[in-house]
């Protein structure tokens, strides 16, 4: 499919082998130039391909490849991870009250489009431009994907923790913009853990002290990985970790055996690897994305319950990494208000979403202006109970 705005051309593509990883990235991330990291991993080639190649996105998942691809001439401008989804799974932007009452009025949610990185709940940007194409290449993303969803009669479109930025030129181009709430650690020059620990209230900084040292005694060691570091083995005791959680909240877990092994091969430089290790066995271990200025953290798991472990590995142990790295915030995944008592702060995230059906628009733009009112008043709510003493940290952009 192919349509034309004077010179930019926009094709849809099924596979993400079918655009070359250098191309894909100097517009994924071009400050990642001359092999520097990328603000984050996740909308780069090699995370992408690495989804798609292991079967974790593809047929049989409900989550179909439809690649955006914006040429200006023979040049890529602008490019967009997009998927159509047969169910609302691996999201963390909840919209199953839609289905449902889309599905009760008679219609079909079913196919969408999701413009998106699969199972991250991780802000970044989605509208993916080489620099000094902004302005056309948005618009042809956005223009596209409409076009392509209003084409073939799909429901709607849904562009998931998006920046900021992109959500105010999504809703200037006739998106609703939505807001969420995440729960991240914001590096406010700490030097030391004890330095994070001094800006708290007494309370929290006894609590985590107690949390640290009983999480610390479970009878072993924990260690960070990465690099080269991390060994191919690893992926078999994390593996482990990762089905016994997946299988808990999700029924089944989203990503593939091969997923590791692949990542393993193109991305172990991008990865934290926490691991617990107890009588010569890992026992537990957390997996973490690094960005250039920011710590993702996304799976944990373990095969023996020992008290705070889970805090320790997920939380405190990202944060000493952090700190030690000079990364100015930890993004520890969706939801969690237990994240507030652990020095993670209550924080906006964005999305815009696209809906056919004139009706059923309206209805979601009234709900989303009120469930935008109740977020605003819950996180000013959660500020002014954050778990720091009288100083104020502020997100950096």
């Amino acid at each position: 499919m192919t349509q034309t705005q004077t010179e930019v051309s926009l094709s849809v593509l099924t596979s993400i082998s079918q655009i070359d990883a250098a191309d894909w990235d100097a517009c994924a991330s071009p400050e990642a130039a001359d092999s520097a990291r990328p603000n984050g991993p996740f909308t780069t080639h090699r995370f992408l391909d690495a989804l798609e190649r292991s079967g974790s996105v593809g047929p049989g998942t409900g989550w179909d490849p439809r690649y955006l691809a914006v040429y200006l001439g023979d040049q890529l401008i602008a490019t967009a991870p997009m998927y159509v989804k047969s169910h609302s799974q691996g999201e963390y932007i909840f919209d199953h009250n839609w289905a449902h009452a889309y599905e009760n009025a008679g219609g079909n949610y079913y196919p969408k489009l999701q413009m998106a990185v699969p199972f991250t709940p991780a802000t970044g940007r989605r509208f993916l431009v080489k620099p000094g194409f902004e302005g056309a290449g948005e618009a042809a993303l956005v223009q596209g994907a409409v076009h392509l969803a209003a084409d073939n009669d799909i429901s709607s479109l849904h562009i998931t923790f998006c920046t900021e930025d992109e959500a105010k030129a999504g809703e200037a181009m006739g998106l609703m913009p939505r807001i969420s709430q995440q729960y991240h650690w914001l590096n406010n020059g700490y030097g030391t853990f004890d330095d994070f620990l001094a800006a708290l209230s007494a309370r929290k900084r006894k609590n985590i002290r107690r949390e640290r040292k009983t999480a610390q005694s479970f009878g072993g060691t924990i260690k960070m990985l990465t690099g080269d570091q991390i060994e191919p083995h690893h992926w078999d005791d994390f593996w482990q970790f990762y089905q016994d959680t997946g299988a808990r909240k999700w029924g089944t877990p989203y990503l593939t055996r091969e997923f590791f092994d692949i990542a393993q091969d193109t991305m172990r430089d991008d990865i934290l690897l926490i691991l617990a290790e107890k009588d010569g066995r890992n026992i537990a271990g957390a997996m973490n994305f690094i960005g250039r200025d920011t710590l993702y953290g996304r799976y944990w798991g373990c095969t023996e319950d020992h008290a705070c472990l889970h805090f320790e590995a997920c939380y405190y142990q990202a944060i000493d990494f952090a700190i030690l790295n000079g990364l100015s915030k930890v993004e520890a995944g969706a939801q969690g208000a237990h994240k507030l008592a652990r020095g993670y702060l209550a924080v906006t995230t964005h999305s815009l979403h696209w809906v056919h059906n004139p009706s059923f628009a309206d209805a979601i733009a009234r709900y989303l202006q009120e469930e935008r009112d109740a977020i605003d008043q819950e996180i000013e709510f959660l500020a002014e109970n954050s778990p720091f003493k009288s100083i104020k940290v502020e997100e950096q952009e």
